[in-house]
């Protein structure tokens, strides 16, 4: 008897929200196991060109924590592509002014770019503070792997 491989599709996916909370939470190792979870690796149906993903709520982005001294010589760049026109933050005004950006780049960064991409990105929603607007989903707090099960 045969096996067949099941091929996750749009109509076949089944979407759950999770909650994170950041607080004292690594940046890097918090963007990746979110990106694991927007893209559905987590899943045993996981199928590459379908974003068969869940829903992701983070809170306290404003706590999120760096390692070392990367609050001041981590910087993240902006340039319109105009002569002239680059801004330069540190990850310590970035943490202070625009923590939601801060969590939103880093795990930008680890999702595929593209049309998928962008749709699976679109499934991420990140406060700075502790409450957030998607009480009627009812999201589950997010077991994460390799953060010590925080």
């Amino acid at each position: 008897m045969q096996r067949q491989t099941t091929m996750a599709n749009s109509q076949t996916v089944t979407r759950k929200w999770y909650v994170v909370d950041a607080t004292d939470l690594s940046l890097g190792r918090l963007a990746s196991e979110i990106a694991l979870v927007l893209m559905g690796k987590n899943k045993p149906d996981y199928t590459p060109h379908v974003d068969c993903g869940d829903f992701v709520i983070v809170i306290n982005a404003d706590k999120v924590g760096l390692s070392g001294n990367k609050e001041e010589t981590k910087k993240y760049y902006n340039v319109s592509g105009h002569v002239g026109t680059i801004r330069i933050r540190t990850a310590g005004t970035m943490k202070k002014d625009y923590p939601e950006e801060m969590v939103e780049r880093a795990v930008w960064g680890m999702l595929p770019k593209g049309r998928l991409g962008r749709q699976i990105y679109k499934k991420l929603f990140v406060y700075a503070g502790s409450e957030h607007k998607h009480a009627a989903q009812q999201p589950e707090v997010l077991p994460l792997r390799y953060l010590g099960g925080k």
